[in-house]
């Protein structure tokens, strides 16, 4: 009994967890796993340094290590940086030996390792074993020959070791196999670095693309053998044949015999080339063939054949699309350069004999350009006035002005007549322009020519053109206001604003009105600028004419300024009182309390503010434009003071709402009362309250 208690006892008791609620401070996952990023980042005490005092200590830590390494390979034996690692430690304890063993199992494993042969044969070099390295670098290029690195390491070997007949050899053996251009280039390389030029002659039979052909001729002149060059050049131009021709031989042939001063072989070989080239794959060997018959040659004859060539394209262009202007433009080009005027002249007449079909400004706008090139070469090129007028006579006539016309022709042909010193054609072209066909253009041409030659009566006649053909232009009043002013006849000018304003319809009124008022102001003609003001304040009551009219009279040097201008300012408020527009109206006010802030007192201050609007949100439906409901937008409105108070609205809505307001308390009240006065049935009211209750149901 004793002992069961005794067993019973020693049995632990299991704690009882008394408060089961979660902690206030609670752990999440990202938390831990921050913790446990944090915690890696934190320093481990390295390990302690192990001293080998005996050979017996060092025979144990060997056996340990290989142990390991062992056990690594014979979980998987395929991976071979444990092969590696296992061998680069023993060679670093300087056995080599086992080392090599090592090796030679991992080789057994994968042969065909790159990397594993290489550490192989470098560990064998480093510990200069240079038999060994040769037997490894012989397998390793008998095995995977098509590896160029194993052939560069061994011909770097065999070379830094002296052993030029083994370098040479390795060589030939690597290039039995037909390697890549930069494999012969290496070979090369190495005879030539021995004076072996006779061994260096091998690159091209194996890979016999142009580039190599060439740098094959280029090896031969550069060691003096110009013979040995050329006759590569000339194989190389039978090897490819005309199928297979290529501009770039031909171009670096050229420029050889260029070097060597045969200037005939030189034109032989451009022409053979461009006679059998196709032209768009001969852009390069043109160039080279023009700049050699620049130099040395004669130029006429070459650029003969280069137009010639090009010449036939260009015709096959023109015959194909002979309203294709833009072909035209390039033909044109190249005769113009390359041959004489009179079929220069051919050219441009068969070009501008191609009239487009159709009547219509969009279609005649390339092609108008052809007849202006052909007066321009004409006068600059040719220097034949007569013929260039001529041309300018026949464009004008060929032009339908009744449905368009091109101010630019006109104007043109009336520069050139200047620059002969024609005036009276000039003038007399000018007239007729504006007489068959009115355009803005022409008469600002012929004002700008007449400005030009200070002719000021016939500037103003032509003004009082333009503004019979186009009264509504605001900048022609303008431009014809500001020629009055400059000349000193302010009256002249006042007369042609007052003219201005007052037609029927204008293009920018805003801006005719500015200068007519920039005007007065420049003259210091205040009294007028203000009934200019009042004038205009009677059109339009635009906030920026407000504006406007008050900096000017804050701008005049008067004592009265302040008041006159905070005057303009009250009665631009008053009259815009019931404009819709109320952010022109908040523009206003903003303005004057801005003028008030610099130069007001504290009451004009505080007078201001109080006019200022109260911003608020509003809700407006918004309809679609095929009239069904697109819902609801906010927008910003603004409330005046003078609003609130006219609207009585308003304050009904105040009132409606603090009534509303003491209704819910009442109700709220009278729910109260009742809970308490309400008391739970007994007796037989209850049975009877039980039994009608369905019915109330």
């Amino acid at each position: 009994m004793a002992s069961t208690v005794a067993g019973k006892q020693r049995i632990p008791k299991v704690a009882k967890v008394k408060n089961k609620a979660p902690a206030e401070v609670q752990i999440t996952a990202e938390q831990l796993l921050r913790e446990a990023k944090e915690r890696e980042l934190e320093l481990l005490p390295p390990p302690p340094k192990q001293k080998i005092t005996d050979a017996e200590e060092l025979n144990d830590y060997k056996l340990k290590k290989r142990k390991g390494f062992e056990d690594n390979i014979r979980k998987n034996r395929t991976v071979i940086s444990n092969w590696i690692k296992y061998a680069q430690w023993e060679e670093s304890l300087k056995e080599v030996q086992r080392a090599r063993s090592i090796y030679e199992r991992a080789l057994d494993v994968d042969h065909r390792n790159i990397t594993l042969w290489l550490k192989y044969a470098e560990m064998e070099m480093k510990n200069r074993q240079v038999n060994h390295a040769r037997n490894i670098w012989d397998r390793a290029i008998t095995i995977l020959p098509r590896v160029n690195q194993f052939w560069y390491k061994y011909t770097y070997m065999e070379e830094m070791l002296g052993n030029i007949a083994g370098c040479r050899q390795v060589f030939e053996r690597w290039m039995e196999w037909e390697p890549e251009e930069q494999a012969w280039h290496s070979y090369i390389n190495f005879e030539l670095r021995y004076k072996e030029v006779d061994k260096s002659r091998t690159l091209v039979m194996v890979h016999p693309e142009v580039k190599n052909w060439i740098k094959y001729a280029h090896f031969e002149e550069k060691h003096g053998y110009i013979a040995r060059a050329r006759k590569v050049f000339e194989r190389a131009v039978e090897f490819f044949g005309e199928e297979h021709i290529n501009e770039n031989l031909y171009v670096a042939f050229s420029r050889f015999e260029e070097k060597q001063k045969e200037f005939e072989r030189v034109r032989i070989i451009y022409k053979y080339a461009l006679d059998r080239i196709p032209k768009q794959q001969a852009q390069e060997l043109f160039k080279n063939y023009t700049v050699f018959e620049k130099r040395f040659g004669d130029r006429r004859g070459i650029e003969d054949v280069i137009v010639s060539k090009r010449r036939f394209q260009y015709e096959e262009e023109v015959k194909a699309s002979p309203h294709n202007y833009d072909a035209w433009f390039d033909y044109l080009r190249l005769v113009e350069s390359d041959t004489d005027a009179d079929t220069v002249r051919e050219v441009y007449e068969r070009a501008i004999a191609n009239i487009p079909p159709i009547q219509e400004k969009r279609h005649w706008r390339r092609y108008i350009y052809l007849w202006i090139n052909y007066a321009l070469y004409e006068e600059l090129e040719v220097k034949d006035p007569e013929r260039t007028r001529q041309v300018f006579q026949a464009c004008l006539e060929l032009i339908p002005h009744k449905k368009f016309t091109f101010a630019k022709i006109w104007l043109l042909y009336a520069q050139f007549e200047i620059r002969q010193k024609n005036l009276q054609n000039a003038r007399r072209g000018l007239g007729t322009a504006i007489g068959k066909c009115p355009k803005n253009k022409l008469f600002k041409g012929y004002i700008e020519l007449e400005l030009q030659l200070r002719e000021f009566d016939r500037c103003r006649k032509l003004y009082e053109k333009y503004l019979e053909f186009s009264p509504e232009n605001c900048t022609t009043w303008i431009k014809f206001a500001e020629l009055e002013t400059i000349l000193g006849d302010t009256d002249r000018a006042r007369a042609i604003f007052e003219l201005a304003i007052g037609q029927p319809r204008l293009d920018m009124p805003e801006v005719l009105w500015k200068s007519y008022i920039d005007s007065e102001i420049e003259q210091e003609e205040y009294e007028n600028t203000r009934g200019l003001y009042k004038r205009l304040l009677q059109r339009t009551q635009h906030v920026k004419v407000w504006i406007s009219y008050g900096q000017f009279e804050l701008s005049i040097d008067s004592d009265d300024r302040i008041q006159r201008c905070r005057q303009i300012y009250e009665e631009a408020n008053k009259s815009m009182q019931n404009c819709e527009e109320k952010e022109e109206r908040l523009m206003l006010l903003e303005s004057w309390r801005d003028f008030e802030d610099e130069l007001g007192s504290f009451a004009n201050k505080e007078r201001v503010r109080k006019l200022l609007p109260e911003k608020v949100k509003k809700r407006r439906k918004i309809t679609a434009e095929d009239g069904s409901d697109a819902g609801w937008e906010e927008y910003y409105d603004y409330i005046f003071p003078e609003d609130a108070a006219n609207q009585p609205n308003l304050k009904l809505l105040a009132m409606a709402k603090m009534w509303k307001k003491q209704q819910q308390d009442e109700d709220e009240d009278e729910e109260e009362q009742e809970e308490e006065e309400q008391q739970v049935p007994q007796g037989k009211e209850a049975q009877e309250i039980h039994r009608l209750e369905p019915l109330l149901l």
